[in-house]
């Protein structure tokens, strides 16, 4: 591993959060020096960030621990085009009201992992949309359009990826790369900041920033990407079969919270705990060198931290008895997600799907066939089987080894 001079890239390297970066050893030397303002933008396309974006948010946290001052962007501006990277298709455009609506939400996550105020230190922010939404078309081509070829923007793999398939790319998502660069400029001018980060798949972007600033400014500002962040399967980082894990309680309670980081893959263990937590890296080496059955402790230990940090420590601990009474004793957590059925009578399918066990009604129906569905504990093998509750205590309804719930009656 390269060794540096300052705090910052030491803890962020020692962590295993760098992919790439610009002009390092001038970053290096800066951060030794100077409190270094840092970026990250998060387009705020619904009301809570999920999994995937944690590594981002762990990033800023890292910046503010070495003793410099996180920005989160909020992409109000950007939101209304979203960005083109690595999708198949467009997003869904949202109103002034609905991103609003989302920057508010997603803030209440930050909240839980950055300290913010107007310290040096302290974490902002800001939103895109206090600038882009005021550019004037004509003034910012001229400005700011004569500096970026369209040639190396098609180069691009954000662009050539959408291009090789065949897919459709707007001229409005086409802009997107444009107007993040000119995110960097603004964020240098307005608040100083020296340091865009973000996702290996967003380094095209980052560069664009970084010479767009140099060109206008004559600024000298840096970019840090982090690697791509698979499970040792193969699969992507916070997508499961029931869909994104969300970082939001709103979106995703407490106990599948939990049991998401419970059920990492032994490999991915001492990754995991790593970047996602603040456990000395000597108690992360002992915990990941556990073998055997020993190594369910260190999940426990994954789960209980991360949990902890998003969803605060009661959360973590009540996740935590819930499993212990749930695996170990064979009883009910009062944590569980639970769905309440009106009049008591609802197609198995049905709850398996409103509790987010499955995606479909056709993929709960390939479980309970699988006979991996049980009613207390009783494998159910037919999917038309419908629930029928009466008043008393909750059913406890079961996917597998490591999902439950609870199904209660309702009038």
């Amino acid at each position: 591993m390269t060794e540096y001079r300052s705090d910052l890239l030491t803890l962020l390297a020692s962590r295993g959060y760098i992919h790439d970066m610009t002009n390092a050893s001038a970053l290096d030397a800066l951060a030794t020096r100077e409190i270094v303002p840092g970026y990250i933008g998060f387009d705020p396309t619904a009301p809570s960030l999920h999994v995937g974006s944690l590594v981002q948010i762990m990033l800023l946290r890292r910046l503010q621990q070495a003793g410099h001052k996180p920005i989160v962007l909020m992409g109000g501006g950007t939101g209304k085009i979203g960005d083109p990277s690595f999708k198949d298709e467009a997003r869904k455009l949202l109103d002034d009201d609905g991103l609003n609506i989302n920057v508010a939400s997603i803030r209440r996550i930050f909240e839980r992992f950055l300290k913010f105020g107007d310290g040096p230190t302290d974490a902002v922010m800001l939103d895109n949309a206090d600038w882009l939404d005021k550019l004037e078309y004509i003034p910012f081509l001229r400005e700011v359009g004569q500096h970026f070829s369209v040639n190396r923007m098609l180069s691009f793999d954000s662009v050539k990826l959408r291009l090789d398939r065949e897919q459709s790319l707007s001229f409005l998502e086409f802009n997107y790369m444009i107007l993040q660069a000119y995110d960097f400029l603004e964020l240098s001018r307005r608040a100083g900041c020296r340091l865009q980060m973000g996702g290996s798949d967003q380094w095209g972007n980052i560069v664009n920033g970084i010479e767009l600033s140099r060109r206008m400014d004559s600024t000298e500002v840096y970019g840090i990407t982090t690697p791509l962040i698979t499970t040792a399967d193969g699969g992507k980082m916070g997508k499961t079969m029931s869909g994104a894990v969300w970082l939001h309680e709103d979106q995703l309670p407490h106990y599948d919270y939990w049991q998401f980081w419970r059920n990492t893959d032994d490999r991915d263990v001492g990754r995991f705990l790593r970047l996602f937590t603040d456990l000395p890296l000597d108690e992360i080496a002992r915990l990941e060198a556990l073998g055997g059955a020993e190594i369910n402790e260190a999940k426990k230990i994954l789960a209980n931290a991360a949990t902890a940090m998003c969803r605060g420590p009661i959360a973590a601990g009540a996740a935590a008895e819930t499993a212990r009474k749930t695996f170990e004793e064979g009883a009910t957590g009062a944590s569980l997600p639970s769905l309440a059925i009106e009049g008591g009578r609802m197609p198995l399918i049905i709850a398996l799907t409103a509790l987010g066990f499955a995606i479909s009604n056709g993929e709960a129906r390939r479980k309970i066939a699988e006979g991996a569905v049980r009613l207390n504990d009783i494998q159910i093998h037919d999917p038309a089987y419908e629930i029928v509750l009466d008043q008393g205590a909750p059913v406890k309804i079961s996917l597998g080894k490591k999902r439950h719930g609870l199904l209660t009656a309702q009038d």
